[in-house]
Parts: C-alpha cells; sequence; structure tokens
C-alpha cells in the first residue's frame, strides 16, 4: 500500500467559529488570525494506492460555485485536486473509489464538476462512497446544516449511477468492498461521519476529517461551533484520543493549514499533542 497527501488549496474560516467556545486569546495561539479574525485552513485529501484500487477519500470544494459563495471563504493557493493527483502520475480517471467522509461542501464539492448540460461525476470510473443513515441526514438537511449541504454536490452522485453506501455496523466497522478497512463512525460533527482507518507501514493512521480539524483542536473543549452536538463531540473525541494516545496512532489532518500528520500522548492535563510531520516521513 502507497498514501499520498492530495492538497487541493486553501480556504478561511472565522476561527470563532472554529474554536466554539474557546476564547481568542487562547485559539490564536496555534492558529493566528488575520485582520477579519479568519484563520486558514487546508482541505488536504488522502489517495491510497493498493494493488490495481486507486481510493481518494474526500475531494475538497471543489470549483463550480458562484463566485459569491466563494467570495465568503477567501480560496488560496495553487494546489488543485487535478494538478496534485497528477503529481504522483495518476489521472482522474485512474481512480477506483472516492469515500466521501460526509457530504459538507469542503470534503465534497470536487466529486461533481459543472457541465453546459448540468453536472456530471469528476471520476468517471469510480464508485462514490458513503453511507446510508448521513446520505438522508445530508439530501433531507436540518435548518442548521442546510448551507453545508448544496444539492449540486450531492444529488448528482446518486443520479451517475455511481454511488455506493457501506453498512454501518458498529462504531468501528469494517468495509470488505474497500480492502477490508476499518471505519471509524462518530456523530457529533454530524450524523454519521465515517473515519478511514488503515493500517500502513506498521502504524494505524487515521484519516480525521473533522473530528480532529487541526492540532489546535487537540485539547477536549476545543470543538467547533459548526458540530451539530458539540458535546457528543466532546465525548467521541475524548474516547478516540485516549485510544489514539495508548496505541500511538497516526493522525492524518484534512484541515490543518501547517500539519499533516501528528501523534498525541497522554499527560497530567490529559491528551495532547506528541509530535508533527508528514505523511512522506513514515
Amino acid at each position: 500500500m502507497r498514501l499520498y497527501p492530495i492538497e487541493t488549496g486553501n480556504f478561511k474560516l472565522d476561527g470563532g467559529a472554529m474554536f466554539g467556545v474557546v476564547p481568542k486569546s487562547i485559539w490564536q495561539r496555534t492558529n493566528p488570525a488575520d485582520e477579519n479574525n479568519m484563520c486558514s485552513w487546508s482541505m488536504r485529501c488522502l489517495l491510497i494506492e493498493e494493488g490495481d484500487r486507486l481510493i481518494l477519500v474526500d475531494t475538497g470544494i471543489g470549483d463550480k460555485q458562484s463566485e459569491k459563495f466563494f467570495s465568503y471563504y477567501y480560496l488560496f493557493g495553487n494546489e488543485t485536486l487535478k494538478s496534485s493527483i497528477e503529481q504522483y502520475g495518476f489521472s482522474l480517471d485512474d481512480i477506483t473509489d472516492v469515500v466521501l467522509t460526509h457530504l459538507h461542501f469542503d470534503h465534497c464539492g470536487g466529486a461533481i464538476s459543472r457541465t453546459d448540460n448540468g453536472f456530471r461525476p469528476v471520476f468517471k470510473n469510480a464508485t462514490y462512497w458513503s453511507n446510508e443513515r448521513h446520505w438522508k441526514w445530508a439530501t433531507e438537511p436540518n435548518a442548521r446544516e442546510k448551507a453545508s449541504f448544496l444539492a449540486e454536490n450531492i444529488l448528482p452522485i446518486q443520479e451517475s449511477g455511481q454511488l455506493k453506501f457501506i453498512n454501518r455496523e458498529n462504531q468501528i466497522t469494517k468495509a470488505p468492498e474497500l480492502l477490508g478497512m476499518d471505519f471509524l463512525f462518530v456523530d457529533g460533527h454530524t450524523d454519521s461521519q465515517m473515519l478511514p482507518m488503515l493500517d500502513y507501514k506498521g502504524n494505524k493512521l487515521v484519516f480525521m476529517a473533522d473530528l480532529l480539524p487541526s492540532v489546535g483542536h487537540i485539547p477536549l473543549p476545543y470543538v467547533m461551533g459548526y458540530d451539530t452536538r458539540p458535546l457528543l463531540t466532546l465525548a467521541e473525541k475524548g474516547d478516540f484520543l485516549e485510544t489514539a494516545a495508548k496505541e500511538s496512532f497516526v493522525l492524518m489532518l484534512e484541515h490543518d493549514h501547517q500539519n499533516e500528520c501528528c501523534t498525541v500522548k497522554l499527560t497530567e492535563k490529559g491528551v495532547r499533542l506528541d509530535r508533527t510531520f508528514k505523511l512522506s516521513d513514515l
């Protein structure tokens, strides 16, 4: 197995929204804000090469929304989903599977492109993977998340006939259809978010999506204001990070602008950052 970080570009979000009840005087130590109180975030995806399978985890924000929409998020950087995949010698048509951790626009927008006749899948040869519970949640959105679940990002996947569901059985569920990899299901950020867990070079690597956006979110109270059930996130994150510290998991970070991966450790103050490094350092 070979793993590749896929940089799809960067955006900015309000620091207060990203850290919830934690005061700016504290969170700005790890995530400094600009004059508009906006912090920089990555939209880093993961490409998994194993045999004849090329599995992409998440797809970034894409490029089909309006200029007004993108103006809210201050996109910056030269990386794109296509260029990042191509730098490793692959093409979009080589992707066999696309795993969507959840269907918020910054995680699935790059899965679908706009054409003169409507919309089409960016990865024409790929199976797109979600789970039935989250799909229902996203296609019948609550008022709080409605602005994050965009129909043009989601419905064309099903209409293409390329959509399949991973069957959620337990909090950690094995997916025989996807190399037998495990998925950790969590419900605090959004219902039935699914995080891939991989055995890689003697390590257990977990793609963290929005359970842990950055190393700045490791202390338990640092929970995003975007989470629909923040107390549940608190419990899910606490249980996971304690296990990650005891078992030396490698955590791949989707939104941390500075750090690709990290490990955590147990301290007298709880779980804290151990070290940061690039995926290629493993």
